[in-house]
């Protein structure tokens, strides 16, 4: 059986709304769940992030042909 994702026809990504009528309350619940989720993942991926970082912040090498791929004058 093919997981939902995969079938033929279904899309990629789905619409994601924020409700309009949340209380503060729910609101804030929300936010302490996204940096519980973002702290887990920093914490597991911690050292990909970093090295993910250096490669896409670190001024061009021989390889790129200038800074930031550009090529050189």
């Amino acid at each position: 059986m093919m997981p939902e994702a995969s079938r033929p026809g279904l899309p990629l990504t789905l619409p994601f709304e924020i409700p309009a009528y949340w209380t503060p309350e729910q609101a804030q619940a929300v936010l302490e769940l996204l940096d519980d989720l973002r702290e887990r993942i920093a914490a597991h991926y911690q050292l990909c992030l970093i090295e993910l970082y250096r490669q896409q912040h670190t001024p061009g090498d021989a390889h790129s042909g200038g800074v930031g791929g550009d090529p050189p004058f």
